[in-house]
């Protein structure tokens, strides 16, 4: 017994370091080579391919809920732990190093100061946080509500998109409603009209998704800000899945509070989520986690991040992301995106025996697909384009399968995947 509980020791702690292990550290993972010039296009999107440490004979499509981290992002990450793991004794925590020991405590300004210039805001109106439900729950609970104001979501909501309105609403006695959003979505006029269709006088809150996370729908934000606005109505967005997939200005938009998770689009490391709060109401909202900078009136920002003791090789793959972006370029970065998604999306438009449930409205759609194939579940379909050709998009529910493309993904992927559907009519 003694001797196999050393052998499942050992096993398990082997299986631990084999992510370290396979990750090749020896590898020149450079911003260098995003930034060269090739005669041909698709020479550049195959280098980019080349800067992830995805297996090769394996195609990842479901960036829409986690995107794999580049490898620049990882190097830089991973050495961050490693060195000050290492020098940990020479770090003078009160004389400026503390950050590379902790995070939580700091504002960081530099990395909101990025953040910043990709939703254009400045960046005491951005708190880092872990992800989107962070930041929902951050604004939500913030909030001054009292009973028998109204709360008003969609029904395709996230979870991280509803759940803290749902629970003001059996905490403090608010109104909790669902606007009914189409199926396909293809006019935006239908969406607004869908939204007012639900509100009242006792409106205080429209929180609703930039863009549908199961169907990849952009809503029309501008639009339902600038009438909730009029009407005086605090405007959350969630845009989960926006942030480096679509433009995305919050200035343009006028929502009062917006917020993303970063591991999505952007492909930076779990754990980075952004909240941006306008500088016109953020005094109005409370801080949910307290701690020593909890009523900073200077940096609002920085007063709603006070998260304690997290990990700082984070923060540094998180900004390191961002430079990775940076390097693309973001005009390349979002129109490479798009150019994959409507690829995919008027391949399925030929097959009788397939139904786009994404919006067929191409100002309504960039990245994500979610279609049915007649006579299959989605868990079915997922099942067959992985055994078939090693494709790995994400079922949704029953019957959906949602299809994310990004600027690691091919065409010549795309059409494999196209071969498999075509196939099962």
């Amino acid at each position: 017994m003694s001797n196999r509980r050393s052998f499942l020791k050992s096993a398990g702690l082997a299986a631990l370091s084999l992510p370290l292990l396979s990750f090749d550290q020896s590898q020149n993972w450079s911003l260098d080579p995003l930034k060269r010039q090739f005669e041909e296009p698709d020479d550049y999107w195959v280098m980019i391919r080349k800067q992830f440490p995805l297996k090769e004979g394996q195609t990842y499509f479901n960036n829409g809920t986690m995107g794999p981290t580049p490898g620049y992002t990882l190097d830089v990450m991973i050495n961050h732990m490693l060195h000050w793991n290492k020098e940990a004794a020479t770090v003078d925590y009160k004389n400026g190093s503390g950050p590379e020991l902790l995070s939580g405590y700091f504002p960081y300004q530099e990395l909101r100061e990025k953040l910043g210039s990709l939703i254009n805001c400045d960046f005491k109106e951005i708190s880092i946080t872990q992800n989107a439900t962070f930041g929902m729950n951050y604004v939500g609970m913030g909030l001054d509500l009292k009973p028998g104001d109204e709360l008003l979501n969609t029904d395709q909501e996230h979870g991280g998109g509803f759940g803290a309105w749902q629970t003001l609403a059996k905490r403090k006695g608010c109104v909790y409603k669902q606007a009914t959003m189409p199926v396909p979505a293809n006019d935006p006029q239908q969406i607004y009209e869908a939204v007012f269709k639900e509100v009242t006088p006792k409106t205080k809150v429209i929180a609703i998704p930039h863009m549908i996370s199961v169907y990849g729908t952009i809503m029309p934000v501008k639009a339902i800000c600038e009438e909730a606005r009029r009407r005086g109505i605090f405007t959350v967005l969630d845009g989960a899945q926006c942030v480096c997939h679509i433009d995305v200005d919050v200035k343009a938009i006028g929502c009062d509070a917006y917020y993303s998770s970063l591991h999505k689009w952007l492909l930076a490391p779990p754990g980075s989520g952004l909240l941006y709060v306008n500088k016109e109401v953020a005094s109005s909202i409370w801080s949910t986690i307290a701690s020593y900078n909890w009523d900073n009136q200077d940096d609002h920002g920085f007063r709603l991040m006070q998260n304690g003791t997290g990990n700082p090789a984070l923060i540094a793959g998180y900004s390191a992301a961002i430079d990775f972006f940076n390097s693309v370029g973001k005009e390349r970065w979002l129109g490479r995106i798009k150019e994959l998604g409507a690829y995919l999306r008027n391949g399925l438009k030929q097959m009788p025996h397939v139904t786009v449930h994404s919006s067929t409205n191409e100002a309504m759609a960039a990245g994500i697909t979610t279609y049915a194939v007649k006579g299959y579940t989605g868990p079915e379909l997922q099942q067959t384009l992985w055994e078939r050709e090693k494709l790995q998009p994400r079922s949704v529910g029953n019957e959906l399968l949602r299809h994310s493309v990004h600027i690691y993904n091919s065409k010549a992927e795309i059409d494999r995947a196209l071969e498999v559907i075509q196939s099962l009519s």
